[in-house]
């Protein structure tokens, strides 16, 4: 029987060996690439035609035909096969052609010559000459060049061997960088890979930045595919005065398929050595991560303890010989309606974040916060029953500035119609909360309300009636001797929201438009209850902006009801361009009518009189769709003076370039100038900046000054910043640069993610989204963080 030819086994794994660390949180960005082949499109690569098949997804094409074509023939059964001319094998999505094609079809052995050129959906490559022996499953690839097809890389080899699942290449090359452009360069003299285990071993790898070598490795083992396995992972090197030479070497343990953990030794020289660790699980029903790392006897503690006694630091304040942090951040799913959530973290001492986390993505955290919960949610309730703890994070405060702990909090939301025209509901919460230093207590709060909402294609009315009540079971406390242990406020509360909505079809200037009208009223009445003597666990003044205008307390927390008599009145306007939904001008002003005095207050804050509140005024307009111009104002009559002032405007540049420039002023708290740009100064070459600057008190909030080159395959940042520190109003410097070699990994700090929190719209990929959050207050650094 005649032994068919099988289409080559050519080696997959040169595009896998090299490129197998390629994998990147986000897409890279080949915007200045040149639109060219390392190994040009070969004829044969037009679609398959004359009933060839195609491998569908997921197909092992080794279980499909191959097919075979040639210009000439020559050979008998049992004989040697010669084909010539335009030799062609195809089987699914793999083709290999040739010009010449030798083929004993006893021996099994073939021998292919002249422009070998193969490609699948992966890769595309050429070879030299091609041999090798079916039986005994060997063969072997001179002069080797190859490109990525589905991701960007190329590269070469001058021999490639296998043997079944084993092969080697040697002299071999990656880059994703264009071939006369040579940015950076993988080099290894030989790469041994077992495609079964899915396991490369390079040996004498050179990594080239242009023609300068910067890393070389003599051996290392590394994977070929998307299985996990135990191993080292990249080393992270670095140098500071504070922690003297600086290396982490993270090692990986794959423990099972559904959870695994990474170990992260790690020297510093002038600190000593600490370990670091996380653990990550996931199953249907859960999740979680758990990591941490303990640094004994830190040389830094030592160093400076005379530093903190002269600055007078308290002694629970100072840092700790033994430091380190823990922290579990997970969820469990309980049934379609409950999960239980956990974010617990714990830090050694109040410097310890100060002290792991002065690189470019840190900022001034004043606590850490822990928490722990089950949560519920039908179609008509809300159930929170959770507890949470607080933990002291900068140094210059005491535990005096510590927010009460809630151990534990239960809180329940429940609303359902009852008839065609009327919803009733209940908000109620009972929490005890304790404190480091001062008396805690419990405190049991109930809002059940009965409300008619109605509403049409251009209108709403929604009257609302509610009573609330809040009584306490306060701690004995010895600093305010005969105080009332069981105090209680009860209140009626009355509002009314409704509002209309008019628009139109209008022509202006460029376009067509749909012009809105929206007015809208919201009456309160709630009368005044004497609520002094009732403690503050976690109620402050909300500040007075737009959403002030429709609520029915002033107050965050249950510790103070507002009492008044007031009346909102508002409207907004907006210009909307039909053709693709964008706002060209907005504008909404509302004030607030209170027909008698509002007399609850917290320490420190003056009781409303009657009146007129401040106007809100807030207007957003676009030139065009470059320029976007904002401001918001707050105008006291009474006193005749701005309460609140806010100017931003952005202008973008080019396809990537964005400036930001805003002034925001609010009375006897803040006066701020704020200047962020990305300035390109061509496809290459662009600054990045950051001037945020306090005027009140005359101080820099923050600074940024960069440089940052990039081209097809490479991208360099170099950023400086001065940055406040803590409430003292110390600063912070630091200069941090970033090598990224496109499709390959990254040297140095996150610079980018800094600058994207710094920048609103840098890269112009998140204009119409609000900037990242800053560092909260109790974010911890990652295990193997900077210090």
């Amino acid at each position: 029987m005649r032994k068919t030819l099988r289409l080559l086994p050519l080696p997959f794994c040169i595009a896998l060996s090299l490129s197998a660390h390629a994998a990147d949180d986000r897409p890279e960005d080949w915007a200045l690439c040149p639109i060219e082949d390392a190994v040009p499109m070969f004829a044969e690569e037009l679609p398959a035609q004359d009933g060839a098949t195609v491998t569908p997804a997921g197909v092992d094409p080794t279980t499909q035909a191959t097919d075979i074509d040639g210009d000439s023939l020559d050979g008998t059964e049992g004989q040697v096969m010669n084909l010539s001319g335009n030799v062609l094998l195809r089987r699914g999505d793999q083709v290999l052609a040739t010009d010449r094609l030798s083929y004993d079809q006893d021996n099994e052995t073939y021998t292919a010559e002249g422009s070998v050129r193969y490609r699948d959906r992966g890769m595309r490559l050429i070879a030299a000459r091609a041999k090798g022996d079916q039986a005994k499953d060997i063969h072997e690839l001179e002069d080797i060049q190859y490109q990525l097809v589905r991701r960007r890389g190329n590269g070469g080899a001058k021999r490639i061997t296998m043997h079944g699942s084993e092969g080697s290449l040697y002299g071999s090359t990656y880059s994703t960088c264009p071939p006369d452009a040579r940015r950076w360069e993988l080099r290894a003299q030989q790469i041994d890979v077992d495609t079964e285990k899915g396991m490369g071993t390079a040996r004498n790898a050179t990594l080239r930045v242009g023609k300068i070598p910067v890393l070389y490795l003599p051996w290392f083992r590394f994977p070929i595919d998307d299985r996990r396995r135990t191993g080292l992972l990249y080393p992270a090197i670095s140098s500071s005065g504070r922690n003297g030479f600086d290396w982490r070497q993270p090692i990986y343990l794959n423990l099972a398929p559904n959870y695994d953990a990474t170990i992260t030794p790690r020297l510093m020289t002038q600190r000593g050595l600490q370990v670091g660790g996380e653990f990550r699980y996931l199953t249907e029903s859960s999740r979680g991560v758990i990591d941490g790392a303990f640094l004994p006897s830190d040389n830094l503690t030592d160093r400076e303890r005379d530093e903190e006694i002269a600055e007078g630091v308290p002694l629970d304040n100072r840092r700790k010989s033994d430091r380190g942090f823990l922290r579990f951040v997970g969820s469990q799913d309980l049934g379609p309606r409950w999960q239980a959530r956990a974010n617990m973290a714990w830090i050694s001492d109040p410097r310890y974040l100060d002290d792991a986390s002065n690189n470019l993505n840190s900022g001034a955290n004043s606590f850490v916060t822990s928490d722990i919960g089950l949560y519920g949610r039908g179609r008509d309730w809300e159930a929170t029953f959770m507890a949470d703890h607080w933990q002291l994070a900068d140094y210059t405060l005491r535990d005096t500035n510590l927010p009460y702990n809630r151990l534990p909090r239960l809180a329940a939301r429940w609303e359902k119609r009852v008839a065609p025209m009327f919803a009733v509901g209940i908000d109620a919460e009972a929490v005890r909360f304790d404190h480091e230093t001062f008396a805690g207590g419990s405190r049991l709060d109930l809002r059940p309300y009965v409300s008619m909402p109605l509403e049409g294609a251009s209108w709403f009315l929604k009257p609302t009636l509610a009573w609330r009540y809040t009584g306490y079971n306060l701690e004995d406390d010895p600093a305010l001797p005969g105080r009332d242990d069981r105090p209680s406020r009860s209140v009626p509360i009355g509002t009314l929201d409704a509002g209309l909505y008019f628009d139109r079809h209008t022509r202006w200037k460029d376009g067509d438009y749909l012009h809105t009208l929206e007015p809208r009223i919201f009456y309160f009445h709630a009368p005044y209850r004497d609520q002094s003597g009732i403690p503050l666990f976690d109620t402050r003044p909300l500040t007075y902006s737009w959403g002030q205008l429709f609520r029915d307390n002033r107050y965050s927390g249950a510790d103070r009801q507002a009492d008044g008599n007031q009346l909102t009145l508002a409207v907004s306007t907006r210009l909307i361009r039909e053709a693709d939904g964008r706002e060209k001008l907005s504008a909404s002003f509302g004030q607030i009518r209170y027909f008698e005095d509002s007399r609850v207050t917290v320490p420190g804050e003056n009781p409303i009189e009657q009146g007129k509140s401040a106007w809100i005024v807030d207007a957003n307009y676009a030139p065009n769709d470059r320029w976007a111009i904002g401001a918001s104002y707050q105008w006291d009559p009474k006193e005749g003076r701005r309460d609140l002032a806010s100017l931003r405007t952005r202008y973008l540049i080019g396809e990537d370039g964005i400036v930001n420039l805003s002034y925001r002023y609010r009375r006897d708290l803040l006066e701020q100038a704020d200047l962020s740009f990305l300035y390109p100064i061509n496809p290459n070459w662009s600054l990045v900046g950051r001037y945020y600057y306090s005027l009140r008190d005359d101080k820099l909030l923050e600074g940024i000054a960069g440089v940052q080159w990039e081209s097809c395959c490479i991208a360099v940042r170099l950023v400086g910043r001065r940055y406040l520190r803590n409430r003292d109003g110390d600063l912070n410097n630091a200069i941090q640069l970033e090598i990224e070699l496109k499709g390959l990994g990254s040297a140095g700090p996150d610079t980018e993610g800094r600058l994207r929190r710094a920048i609103l719209g840098y890269y112009r990929e998140d204009l119409s989204l609000v900037p990242p959050p800053q560092s909260r207050g109790g974010d911890l650094p990652s295990s193997d963080s900077v210090p």
